[in-house]
């Protein structure tokens, strides 16, 4: 069931709902209206009879024969007049006697001073009528047949009224709900027509600070999202291949030549060693390719846990230097920690060694004395590490794209990469979250600053 058709029917349910509720409490204020109303005329009808038989003392056979002649045109009060000793005094028709008064009624009327009660349809009203000094017992009774031919007329009314209102409400909140959703139709039929091919469309959006205006921003919003993820994802690829096809096709140029053409076995030799470099090429370019793919996940994949900073920094100078036995590391505290948490972090420690291990490379292998230091220090919650060189440096306009996955400036030149490190290194701190910045001048060296929050 669509939701236009479920919202129409949810609010024909409640709107019936509150028109019955509202019929009813008509219905039945009527109908008590009509049984007081009725009560009170009996009562009338029953003190007039007492006043002109006790007080105006009219002939009984007056008031009977008033009463049989009414009673031929409408429904005549039929009044009857005991003492308290069950006496009967008088009444209008003996022969019919509808009420049929007992003992046990009498006595109940002259302790209460009035009741009054039904008898099938008919209302019956019993007094106790005082007269010079002597209490006298009046009943009367009569059915109200005018009252319930408008009560039952009135149901009547209810009832088509109601009908037809919910017919009425039923059409309108159809045609309500259906300008309401013309919108999220017009949405929809929008959204059906966005592919990967047209990421450039966009929702209309009216402007206002609507439900649906924000679902149209948030979904414009989104697609902005997957237009940029799908724009990078075509850099990204595009750059992996051009990354990827350099090293391969040397490395088949050398094997082809090596071949297709004699030899000896020092230029074979040569041969195997290029190849060999180019296929360590492309092993650092998978790795950091999985490296990257790594601190792009969400954080809740990965594993945390309390880990030193001194550690993960010596950890990633000995690989380092392992690989790279002329590169100079130095590694400085400027002030002291009190306890291990000051000096400590919730981190990943593969992925924070990566970090410091590319920043480690670049100051060593864009310097020509290949060192590079890191100073460590502390300032309220954070530890704050600062990686110095004496390199080439970075220009202006490099440094604005440095940390683009790629992306290789001016030093290109002068040593190999892949421009995947600080691209890298930026997404690892951003998910400890933590801060990396950096400065620069050419000839004079660069600085790399990060900030940690410690446990």
């Amino acid at each position: 069931m669509k939701t236009r058709t479920r919202l129409t029917i949810l609010y024909t349910l409640i709107t019936a709902t509150i028109l019955l509720a509202f019929a009813v409490v008509i219905y039945y204020t009527a109908k008590e209206n009509r049984e007081k109303e009725f009560y009170t005329l009996l009562k009338k009808e029953a003190i007039t009879k007492a006043n002109l038989f006790l007080n105006a003392s009219v002939e009984k056979q007056t008031l009977q024969d008033i009463y049989h002649n009414n009673r031929k045109i409408l429904n005549e009060v039929e009044v009857a007049i005991y003492d308290t000793a069950f006496t009967l005094l008088y009444h209008d028709a003996v022969d019919i006697d509808f009420v049929k008064e007992t003992k046990q009624m009498i006595d109940e009327i002259n302790q209460k001073g009035e009741i009054n009660f039904y008898q099938e349809d008919w209302q019956v009203i019993g007094l106790r009528y005082k007269f010079q000094g002597k209490n006298f017992i009046v009943t009367a009774t009569a059915i109200d047949q005018y009252g319930y031919n408008k009560l039952d007329s009135l149901f009547k009314t209810i009832v088509i009224v109601f009908i037809i209102s919910i017919l009425v409400i039923y059409i309108a909140g159809r045609f309500f709900s259906k300008k309401a959703f013309q919108p999220v139709k017009e949405m929809t039929d929008k959204a059906a027509n966005i592919s990967a091919t047209n990421l450039d469309l966009r929702l209309p959006s009216n402007g206002n600070k609507d439900e649906l205006s924000e679902l149209a921003n948030t979904f414009n919003e989104m697609l902005n999202r997957l237009e940029n993820s799908f724009d990078a994802q075509k850099h990204f690829v595009s750059n992996i291949s051009h990354e990827l096809r350099t090293p391969l096709a040397a490395i088949i140029t050398e094997l082809e030549l090596s071949a297709n053409k004699e030899k000896n076995a020092e230029e074979y030799k040569t041969a195997i060693n290029n190849a060999l470099n180019d296929a360590k090429k492309l092993a650092r370019l998978s790795n950091s390719l999985l490296d990257l793919a790594k601190a792009s996940y969400d954080p809740a994949e990965i594993s945390f846990k309390p880990i030193r900073i001194d550690e993960i920094l010596l950890d990633a100078r000995q690989q380092v230097q392992k690989v790279n036995p002329d590169y100079k590391i130095d590694i400085h505290f400027e002030n002291d920690f009190e306890n291990d948490n000051q000096i400590s972090v919730n981190g990943n420690e593969y992925l924070l060694k990566v970090a410091f291990v590319n920043l480690f490379e670049n100051g060593c292998k864009f310097s020509d004395n290949k060192q590079s230091n890191v100073s460590l220090f502390f300032e309220n919650e954070k530890i704050k590490l600062r990686f110095t060189d004496k390199g080439i440096g970075i220009s202006e306009d490099d440094l604005k794209n440095i940390f683009v996955p790629f992306y290789r400036g001016d030093n290109k030149n002068f040593t190999d990469g892949n421009g995947i490190g600080l691209s890298l290194t930026q997404k690892i701190i951003a998910l400890h979250k933590g801060i990396i910045s950096v400065s620069s001048k050419r000839n004079e060296g660069t600085t790399f600053f990060v900030e940690l929050l410690h446990i």
